[in-house]
């Protein structure tokens, strides 16, 4: 035997005594920590650990007790806070999961700090968090407190009884404050059941704006909350700010008498215009109606540069994705569309489009994106957004056909472009993996990731930009006032686009942010263009 064979033994011999040393430290060290009746000193814990520190195999020891202890399933209470910490969405705002009460808010009986009831938020408790909220948003929105300080001493909306339906977020609380300021006086609910900030619903719901909204809101919960908004006794509505048109229609269908007397209504999505438009087409538009999404203000910034920023953010809160490789659809190529196309691209995703408008589709060739149909692509895309408009703009069939692992959300207005109802059958699983995430699971273990259950992503998940969310509160409030202001006769029963006046002063107040500074056209140039020098610098049918 040679002296180098004869040395391994007794340096295996000598480990095999170290691992027993150690497993005997273990288990003392086990029992101690397991045993209730055990009076264990800090001394014995450190000579144990120094113990088990001191061999060299201590990578080998099992603890046997611990081991079974983490195998074991945790408490009901256990497995929250564990489920909580590995997989709630940062998009969950403090107020989403704070508190383990789960009693829903039309149960509770809630008096703000003025001895007012005359709400349903969350908690109104959290109204000093929400208010910190509102001060940090009105730090980037800046041209609608410009607005605010202006118009304050003149009072353009005393009288004004607005009942609003947007999403309930820090940025809309500057215009509501903002609204209240200039002499109006609000209700609000939301018009998305997960884009409530329930911190910022406090918050309003503390200064006497009486709000009825919660995020997670059932569809039920929806609809009373649009009721309870606008069925006060004593107090009639008689403007209008709406984002899908739920609350217009709910109005025009309950409460007839009232909509009649509506001096105007100010819609912002492309869904409620579309009503706006079927209504008035039917002659059973009876008020006078503002466009803001077909505004320059909102398509070009709000639609646009807003949609640019807050896809990717939405997507990475809830999937963690990475972008670059990854096959993209997305479905239309409008302003929405546009945005969220350029931030894919930029991310070294494949992106193609489907289109329904050859303008559009022309576009999007140009911008270098493959325009194709959907069921062209369906097995090998990694990711599908729409942003339509439109219903079923991916069906069931389409939803079959996707591979597993297919990320499939919504950046329109409605829940309606995702075929989601048939998804809600016997013979496919729903898992909520975390916040706004679910995986659809088929039959043979295929899996879709659905976001937001087919809502608005970056609102239901994610933040969207102040800044630009300034842009459309300061257009929506110019509407608000020229409607309620408009001397009878020049607003008929119809849907009106904003001025191109009201849009460029809009856009004029957001310039001292970049220290933009205008050139402006001298006498004779105004003259051989045909304008007067304080604008409009465009016509109606200009194409920015």
């Amino acid at each position: 035997m040679s002296e180098s064979a004869g040395d391994g033994k007794l340096e295996m011999k000598q480990a095999s005594k170290e691992v027993k040393e150690s497993e005997n430290v273990a288990e003392k060290y086990s029992a101690m920590t397991v045993s209730k009746n055990s009076d264990v000193t800090m001394g014995d814990l450190s000579s144990a650990f120094s113990a088990v520190t001191t061999h060299k195999s201590v990578k080998k020891i099992q603890f046997v007790e611990d081991k079974q202890e983490f195998s074991r399933f945790p408490t009901k209470a256990g497995r929250r806070s564990l489920s909580r910490s590995i997989s709630q969405s940062s998009t969950d705002s403090y107020s989403s999961d704070s508190s383990d009460d789960e009693t829903s808010p039309r149960d509770k009986s809630q008096v703000n700090s003025k001895g007012t009831s005359d709400f349903c938020v969350k908690n109104i408790k959290q109204a000093e968090f929400g208010r910190r909220e509102i001060e940090i948003a009105e730090q980037d929105m800046s041209a609608l407190i410009s607005l605010r300080k202006r118009a304050q001493g003149e009072k353009p909306l005393a009288g004004a009884k607005i009942v609003g339906c947007t999403h309930i977020t820090a940025q809309t609380a500057v215009l509501i404050e903002t609204l209240v300021a200039l002499g109006a006086q609000c209700r609000w609910t939301a018009c998305n059941i997960y884009s409530t900030q329930n911190e910022v619903a406090a918050a309003l719901s503390e200064i006497g704006v009486s709000v009825f909204a919660w995020k997670g809101e059932s569809e039920d919960d929806f609809w009373w909350c649009i009721d309870r908004c606008v069925n006060m006794e004593g107090w009639q509505p008689n403007m209008i700010l709406d984002d899908g048109g739920d609350l217009t229609h709910w109005v025009y269908k309950k409460y007839p008498s009232v909509f009649k007397k509506i001096r105007g209504i100010v819609e912002e999505s492309v869904t409620g215009v579309h009503r706006l438009y079927q209504l008035s087409k039917a002659g059973k538009l009876c008020v006078p109606a503002m466009n803001v999404n077909d505004s320059v203000t909102k398509q070009k910034f709000d639609n646009l540069y807003c949609c640019r920023e807050s896809i990717l953010d939405g997507l990475k809160r809830t999937t963690d994705v990475m972008f670059g490789g990854k096959q993209v659809v997305v479905c239309g190529y409008g302003e929405v569309g546009k945005g969220c196309c350029a931030a894919l691209k930029a991310l070294g995703a494949i992106v193609y489009i489907t289109e329904i408008d050859p303008i559009c589709a022309l576009q999007a060739c140009m911008d270098g994106f493959r325009v194709v149909k959907l069921n062209e692509v369906i097995r090998q895309v990694d990711v599908i957004i729409t942003c339509t408009g439109n219903k079923n703009v991916v069906t069931r069939d389409q939803l079959d056909r996707m591979k597993n692992g297919c990320i499939v959300c919504n950046m329109g207005h409605s829940n309606t472009e995702i075929d989601v109802a048939s998804l809600r059958t016997p013979e496919l699983t729903w898992e909520r993996v975390r916040s706004q995430v679910d995986h659809v699971i088929w039959p043979d273990g295929k899996r879709v990731v659905l976001l937001a259950e087919g809502r608005l992503l970056n609102l239901s998940c994610s933040t969207v930009p102040t800044f630009v969310l300034s842009i459309t509160a300061t257009t929506q409030a110019l509407a608000l006032i020229e409607l309620y202001n408009a001397p009878e006769g020049r607003y008929k029963q119809d849907v009106y686009l904003l001025p191109k006046k009201m849009d460029e002063y809009v856009a004029s107040l957001h310039l001292p942010t970049f220290d933009a500074h205008l050139t402006e056209l001298s006498d004779e140039q105004a003259k051989y263009l045909g304008l007067n020098k304080n604008g409009p610098f465009k016509p109606n049918y200009y194409r920015y």
